[in-house]
């Protein structure tokens, strides 16, 4: 990303359009190289592996001071409403900030979000002082409401969590995109090749998340890397105004001034 095409989430500049899970991972270690070569501004921490045990949060917490990154805590696991309301407290006392990252799971096959529950939960904690980032789906209703309620930004699925298939609703995503096309909109989940992520940028979204295709690779230090330059690309790609796709063929070579001749 360029120093001319910043992206900024709730009033902190970011140098990467690049989001990473800290779950996962085969090591600390790896962890923090995969940070390091997503170049990643932000992690998202869930509470619920991170607070499990004290050595395992102290380590963990070093391991993130030592690398400078923000840390995006969320409410993964949650079913209800209040549950995740609870979590989101719980959160901020833990990694001091107001920011969360909202989930509330309605399906337990698909991880789909549920809306209802969303809503709901968000509304009480913008009113509560924290700046919410809620996973939801495509549903331009849902996203409607979200924002009507306070929320920063939206992050979209792509496909269910940790599945890997890329964009499932093509058309659920550029219409997102286009109807708020003021709104921060971050793809999470689903993204499992760094052609996908560089779909998604190519349509104009503001950023991804990843966790799942990065961790389970089997390089993960490289498929970071990868990630980066596919994010990158995509952003470009957009920037620079796509040409029309067309029905029928074009030809790239001018006809006028072609040389004519009977064949041998």
């Amino acid at each position: 990303m360029t120093a001319s095409d910043p992206l900024t989430l709730s009033g902190a500049p970011l140098t990467s359009r690049l989001l990473l899970g800290t779950a996962r991972y085969p090591s600390p270690a790896i962890l923090a190289s995969a940070i390091r070569a997503a170049r990643a501004d932000i992690v998202t921490v869930s509470l619920r592996r991170e607070a499990g045990g004290a050595r395992a949060g102290e380590s963990f917490w070093s391991l993130i001071r030592d690398l400078g990154v923000k840390v995006l805590p969320n409410t993964a696991g949650c079913r209800t409403a209040k549950e995740a309301i609870v979590t989101a407290h719980m959160a901020r006392e833990v990694f001091a900030t107001d920011w969360i990252k909202l989930e509330v799971i309605g399906d337990e096959d698909t991880l789909q979000p549920d809306v209802f529950g969303l809503v709901e939960a968000a509304r009480a904690l913008v009113a509560e002082g924290f700046r919410v980032f809620p996973y939801t789906t495509e549903d331009l209703v849902v996203a409607e409401k979200l924002l009507a309620a306070g929320c920063d930004l939206l992050m979209p699925w792509a496909a269910p969590i940790g599945s890997g298939r890329g964009i499932n609703n093509l058309f659920g995503l550029r219409a997102l995109r286009a109807h708020f096309p003021d709104a921060t909109l971050i793809v999470d989940a689903g993204l499992g090749a760094p052609s996908h992520a560089a779909a998604v940028m190519e349509l104009g979204y503001d950023a991804v998340l990843l966790n799942t295709a990065v961790a389970l690779a089997g390089d993960p230090v490289g498929m970071a890397r990868a990630f980066a330059l596919a994010v990158e690309a995509g952003r470009a790609g957009f920037l620079a105004r796509p040409m029309t796709p067309r029905d029928m063929a074009e030809p790239s070579t001018p006809l006028l001034g072609r040389a004519f001749g009977e064949s041998a």
